[in-house]
């Protein structure tokens, strides 16, 4: 494991440095990082990452992710080692395979939801809700809910923000519906996975939605659809809806996120062809909504295929492919601009005109901490992962892991105190 640096060092460190968490979900290890050096903090080998449920982070400098092959929500503590700490905090038994995960304001109830995995349709209706302060250590329960590939998050009442009664939000789709379950309720089922009712339902008007995000600030949650992201608040007894917000243009988000620096929704707008083997062709905007103000706009980023994005102290950065050159974007939030454009080497077995971006080749994951300018960048396939600054646009050397990557891995960089947990979704 080393790096190389190119004569340049990154600006904004603590005490305590970054850490990076690496994931390789197909050869099946967790890595800790130090950086800019990295060097290798701990490793939890035989751990396979629910890629499409990601990291979530958690108060405390902690993060959360699914072992898909063990059925396990694994908590870990990146800098619990210097204070005597295990790496692993805790675990507790979920459904498998997951589909997303949220975690309530407080960072103590945990929902995880089961979608397709290695399947053509939906076959799972299995969700779990985990109490990470249980009496005696976490405490799991199995419910079964409603076949499909639910979005999740967690709505705390007013107060007490622990208490049993905060809200399980599911986001289905065909037909489309937000469905809020008690988190008492749910904890109070009988064993053997019985099926339950949600406590309130509403209908959405779109049948195709992909992507969540909640602000605890508010209480609101927020579900991107092809008409646009709809918005629902919590009510003394169920759900109320708030009119959507729309994209602003051809194409709809198929990720949503909040920066919980500048308290602003983004996601990345996908127009053009609906052919997938078409995807060289497909139009990209980062799209955003302030949550405060209520601004918001479209920003080119390029053709090709961009999904997750990261969010930076000064910048979000998108990774885009393309077959004329990959790169890394930096959108300044402030201005509404690009601001750089961050050319990456080229990878073996990238997706090729013709054919799906998803099935069969290599992919990019991308992180950031919105304490940090840093941003990370993986080379699905090589075992690589470039570490770029932001502001400076400025690629600062390349970690070499001994696992290839494949698919991309899953990335997620932390630091302390860094309000990242202020995102309360998986990603």
């Amino acid at each position: 494991m080393f790096i190389s640096l190119l004569g340049a060092t990154v600006t904004r460190f603590d005490a305590l440095p970054p850490r990076l968490l690496v994931a390789d979900q197909r050869a099946g290890s967790i890595r800790v990082l130090e950086l800019p050096s990295g060097g290798l903090i701990g490793c939890v080998p035989g751990r396979h990452l629910a890629e499409h449920a990601g990291f979530l982070a958690l108060p405390g400098d902690r993060s959360a992710f699914v072992d898909d092959r063990a059925g396990e929500l694994v908590v870990l503590d990146p800098y619990g080692p210097d204070h005597g700490r295990p790496l692993v905090a805790a675990t507790a038994p979920v459904a498998a395979p997951a589909e997303h995960l949220a975690v309530d304001p407080s960072g103590r109830l945990v929902a995880v939801t089961t979608g397709l995995g290695h399947n053509e349709e939906p076959w799972s209706d299995l969700l779990t809700a985990v109490d990470l302060g249980a009496d005696g250590g976490p405490r799991a329960v199995r419910v079964r809910t409603r076949v499909g590939e639910p979005g999740v998050t967690l709505l705390a009442p007013p107060d007490p923000p622990t208490s049993p009664d905060a809200f399980v939000v599911l986001r289905h789709r065909e037909p489309g519906a937000l469905a809020a379950y008690r988190f008492g309720d749910l904890m109070a089922a009988v064993p053997s996975c019985p099926p339950v009712s949600p406590l309130a339902e509403v209908e959405l008007p779109d049948h195709d939605g992909h992507g969540d995000a909640h602000d605890p600030v508010t209480g609101r949650l927020f579900a991107a659809a092809g008409s646009g992201v709809h918005r629902a608040r919590r009510t003394p007894g169920g759900l109320a809806l708030e009119p959507p917000l729309p994209w602003g243009g051809e194409g709809r988000g198929y990720y949503l996120r909040l920066d919980p620096v500048r308290r602003t929704l983004w996601s990345c707008v996908r127009g053009g062809p609906t052919d997938p083997g078409a995807w060289p062709q497909w139009s990209n905007c980062a799209w955003w909504h302030h949550l405060d103000t209520g601004r918001g706009g479209r920003i080119a980023l390029g053709p090709g295929l961009v999904f997750r994005l990261a969010v930076t102290a000064r910048r979000i950065a998108f990774a885009r492919v393309h077959p004329d050159g990959d790169e890394v974007v930096l959108v300044d939030p402030l201005a509404a601009r690009v601001t750089a454009r961050v050319p990456l080497p080229p990878m073996d077995g990238a997706p090729r005109p013709g054919g799906t971006p998803w099935d069969g080749v290599q992919r990019r994951a991308v992180a950031a901490s919105p304490a940090h300018d840093l941003v990370a960048v993986s080379r699905g396939g090589h075992g690589e992962i470039h570490l770029v600054d932001a502001v400076r646009a400025a690629v600062l050397g390349t970690l070499h892991v001994p696992t290839p990557l494949d698919d991309g891995g899953h990335l997620a960089l932390v630091s302390p105190g860094d309000g990242a947990a202020d995102d309360p979704v998986g990603r």
